[in-house]
């Protein structure tokens, strides 16, 4: 994954006067694992104790520390669930694995890049997924004005090509 692609330079921080530099950032799977000691199962199982687009609220007292301490504690949400009576959890959990470990995945595609439709991207992102209109337009205006100019920065292929 790469964390803040599209964003550089400065960034507010909430509340407080100060700025940080944002640069973007590689976060390797594997990597995160080892330093955690999980696998990935357990790093699901992590997720579902913290919460999920399918769970929004996760296990009601259950924060990343003690999410993760009871994984590594226990081994996996079975086993945390076995010790812990008290833990109200979604009836889909094996449902919600699935999904991550075995993601519907499709290869019949082609990618063809020419220049967007305004009008389908702004349908999509401020009417189905309420996004700021103006942020999305300007977003877009910025993304043509790009497009339009030939490129002399490095493209992603330059890093990860």
């Amino acid at each position: 994954m790469v964390k803040n692609l599209t964003i550089s330079g400065r960034r507010k921080l909430p509340g407080r006067q100060a700025f940080v530099e944002v640069e973007p950032e590689v976060v390797d799977l594997h990597e995160v694992l080892a330093d955690l000691g999980l696998t990935r199962e357990q790093l699901i199982d992590v997720g579902i104790l913290i919460g999920t687009d399918y769970n929004p609220d996760g296990v009601r007292g259950v924060g990343p520390k003690t999410a993760l301490k009871l994984v590594k504690q226990f081994g996996g949400l079975s086993a945390v669930v076995a010790q812990t009576a008290d833990m109200d959890l979604p009836d889909n959990i094996n449902r919600i694995k699935d999904f991550f470990l075995q993601p519907n995945v499709r290869s019949d595609y082609t990618l063809n890049w020419g220049e967007p439709n305004i009008e389908q991207v702004v349908g999509f992102l401020c009417g189905e997924r309420d996004f700021s209109e103006d942020r999305v337009r300007k977003a877009l205006e910025r993304m043509k004005a790009g497009m339009a100019r030939p490129t002399t920065k490095p493209t992603l292929e330059h890093y990860f090509g």
